[in-house]
């Protein structure tokens, strides 16, 4: 097929290509598209693209720290007119959250009028908010205009703006960033900018410092609400190394005495990006929903600080325990994830650790430095090459004098006479006769003698890079003055701690009454609890169309274990099971089974048990019964189950297994040949020609093997040791008198 690339001049504008090559490409530029111009920030100044555009504006607009504020509805005007060929309302929440002091480390925006607040209250309009620059703002900007980055055609090519700011400081770390593009995202917490710094002047000093030895400078991230951070200094280690990770944080609490032995819990930070209004009303479903029974009540009590007032259940709970169960129930403690995806220097995306993101900045500082120093420097050439010719003027006074009174062109006289490039004798025709004093002339020879000496400084270092390393720390211990832990905005927010090792299950356990209950689970998967021991089964009522399934003797402080045919085990609390006055929930709802898994055993966990699990296509292997425990929904993969799915999971009480295939034929073996593993496929515990693994049994050697024929009689099998051969052997028929169903014990 013929691809035309370029419509024909005169005829229809179509292009004639195959429609997956043109999917393909203009997709491509779309996710390049969102990566480069939208979603990821530069190493260098930790911006994106209508972040910068939204600073270079303000500056442009002259909206400085010492400046009147201006209508953020302006602001956006220019911004969009100029530089951003988007929506409003984007570039208003850009320009707003780099306002929030609660999302930003380092607000860049001062803004005026209400940006909203932690609650997650929306801003007002732009129309009734002002803005201008911050003095952190400024850092970023400092020598835009002395040539220390370079400049692009805006999107209508009208005008220019700048490719990357100069950057005082490290703001890709500082402030951090978060976005999601195509394929890839990144996700950057913020960090204190004096530690970021005190770790540059460590690589500017030893250029091949380690990972660990800038965490010991930069100790974690510094989060803007504050809050404890509990992850482990290994884990941030590796965080750092990697460029990807993650951070687990809490909030900041204490305990208040109320009297009398009563206390209640103050919350004063929380984690950062968790909306408080959010929290609460959290906090208050699982009261409602009896999720949290140590919690007793929840009180917002903040005015422009936060104070969250947490009461407990009993003033027999302890302050701790209480803490560490909604730690794990609620927003107090989140996991902010760690991928530090950014684009570099050339505008290619890739994820870099700490010790790269810092030397990239370093890099970009030396450059911003060399370019400033040679804008300076031309300056500096510039004007010396006119106080040249002042001084040649100075020299010969009289005759100057006399060549611009007398003389029809003095300007091309003055360059004959004195050998002057026209600037220099532009210059002398423009020097007012009061400047022809004896001082002026002093001052003259003043300046150019500090100019000159200026410049073979900028010229000696240019030549060095030892002297442009050394200035770029300078510069950079000049910011942390500025941004430094002594200031207010640079004193360090988030604090670092050990988890509490609190077993807040066992206090939450030993809040619940402990009665005896019988766990009733149908055929069709609706589940329920009724209470007491059910003696009759038979006597149960299930749905139309619905049937028994399977009745587990338990007690509501038991953790009812459900094995699944994929080989999945979930866990549910028994006091969370609904009551059985009616035919209970479905329990596809409490858990992610889909319809086509099928419940293969329920039963309550016991501490210290072990199950043997096996799959249909004959493996197997034991498992701690600790193991299998999971609250999360989807429950926790534990057996490689295979196509066939999974058999059974049998408690091991004995020393012998005996097993049975599709075919009839029966196989014992020792206990001891199956290994003890976490999860897995595990080991062959039959083989087979055709079928599978149907139904097995655990005994122990010195009582014998039973199984229970069809009229439920139980049959001792006093031959079982002619059955006895090593795992992984095809068996011997079953013994004559066998049921049928080829199972040890009916179904």
């Amino acid at each position: 097929m013929t691809v035309q690339t370029q419509p024909p001049g005169d005829g229809p504008r179509v292009i004639d290509e195959p429609l997956t090559e043109a999917l393909s490409r203009r997709y491509l530029a779309y996710a390049l598209s969102v990566i480069t111009d939208r979603a990821l920030p530069d190493v260098r100044d930790g911006l994106k693209p209508v972040q910068r555009r939204v600073l270079y504006a303000m500056r442009e607009m002259r909206l400085n720290p010492e400046n009147a504020a201006r209508k953020c509805a302006k602001v956006v005007g220019e911004v969009m007119g100029g530089y951003h060929p988007h929506g409003d309302q984007s570039i208003y929440d850009t320009l707003v959250r780099m306002a929030q002091d609660f999302s930003q480390r380092y607000p860049l925006v001062d803004g005026q009028g209400n940006f909203g607040n932690i609650d997650g209250d929306n801003p007002a309009a732009m129309r009734y908010t002002e803005a201008k620059l911050t003095a952190a703002a400024m850092l970023l900007l400092d020598g835009i205009d002395e040539d220390a980055v370079d400049f692009k055609p805006t999107y209508d090519s009208q005008d220019e703006e700048p490719v990357v700011l100069p950057t005082g400081f490290p703001n890709l770390l500082a402030n951090g960033s978060s976005g999601i593009a195509v394929g890839m995202a990144t996700s950057i917490p913020p960090h204190n900018a004096a530690e970021l710094i005190d770790a540059c002047l460590l690589l500017l000093d030893s250029p091949d410092a380690s990972t660990e030895q800038l965490a010991e400078h930069v100790l974690g991230p510094d989060f803007p609400t504050g809050g404890v951070i509990v992850e482990s200094k290994a884990s941030m280690i590796e965080t750092y190394a990697t460029g990807r990770g993650g951070v687990r944080v809490r909030a900041l609490w204490e305990k208040e005495d109320g009297g009398r032995g009563t206390y209640q819990i103050v919350i004063t930070e929380i984690p950062y990006q968790v909306k408080k209004a959010d929290l609460v009303e959290q906090l208050a479903e699982l009261i409602e929903n009896k999720k949290a029974p140590l919690l007793g009540d929840v009180r917002d009590e903040s005015a422009e600080d936060v104070r969250l007032v947490l009461e407990p259940k009993s003033r027999n709970v302890e302050p701790e325990v209480l803490m560490e169960s909604l730690f794990k129930l609620s927003a107090l403690e989140t996991r902010f994830p760690v991928n530090m995806n950014v684009l570099d220097a050339r505008g290619s995306p890739g994820v870099m650790g700490l010790r790269q993101a810092l030397q990239a900045f370093l890099d970009h500082r030396r450059e911003v430095l060399v370019r400033r120093a040679r804008h300076r420097l031309g300056k500096i050439e510039a004007r010396l090459h006119i106080l040249d010719g002042l001084l040649i003027a100075y020299l010969n006074l009289d005759e100057v004098i006399r060549i611009v009174r007398y003389e029809d062109d003095p300007k091309a006289k003055l360059i004959e006479a004195f050998a002057l490039s026209e600037l220099q004798a532009d210059a002398i025709l423009n020097t007012r006769l009061r400047q022809l004093a004896k001082l002026e002339e002093m001052e003259l020879r003043r300046e150019h003698a500090e100019l000159a000496e200026e410049r073979d400084g900028l010229v000696t270092m240019l030549a060095s890079d030892r002297q442009q390393w050394k200035l770029v720390g300078v510069g950079l211990k000049a910011v942390r003055k500025v941004l430094g832990p002594d200031t207010e905005l640079g004193r360090r927010r988030s604090i670092f701690a050990d988890a509490p090792t609190v077993d807040a299950d066992a206090a939450i356990e030993a809040m619940i009454v402990r009665e005896p209950i019988t766990v009733i689970l149908s055929d069709r998967g609706w589940i329920r609890a009724a209470k007491g021991k059910v003696e009759d089964p038979s006597e149960l009522k299930y749905k139309e169309g619905d049937k028994h399934g399977f009745v587990v003797p338990a007690e509501t402080t038991d953790k009812l274990l459900i094995f699944a045919s994929d080989g999945r085990f979930f866990t549910i609390p028994c006091d969370k099971l609904p009551s059985a006055r009616g035919h209970g929930e479905p329990l596809r709802l409490m858990l992610d089974l889909d319809d086509k898994t099928a419940i293969v055993d329920v039963f309550p966990h016991r501490p210290g048990t072990k199950r043997i699990i096996a799959s249909k296509e004959g493996y197997g292997f034991v498992l701690p019964e600790e193991e299998a425990i999971s609250f999360r929904r989807a429950g926790k993969q534990v057996l490689n189950a295979g196509a066939k799915g999974a058999a059974f999971a049998l408690r091991a009480t004995g020393d012998h297994l005996g097993v049975i295939g599709d075919n009839g034929k029966i196989l014992i073996f020792p206990m001891a040949e199956l290994p003890e593993m976490p999860r897995g496929k595990g080991v062959k515990l039959q083989s087979y020609r055709e079928g599978g693994l149907r139904d097995a049994i655990v005994f122990k050697a010195e009582e014998g093997a039973t199984w229970i024929d069809t009229a439920g009689r139980t049959r001792v099998w006093g031959e079982w040791r002619d059955w006895l051969a090593k795992r992984a052997a095809a068996g011997k028929l079953a013994p004559k008198g066998f049921p049928t169903s080829k199972r040890f014990k009916p179904k």
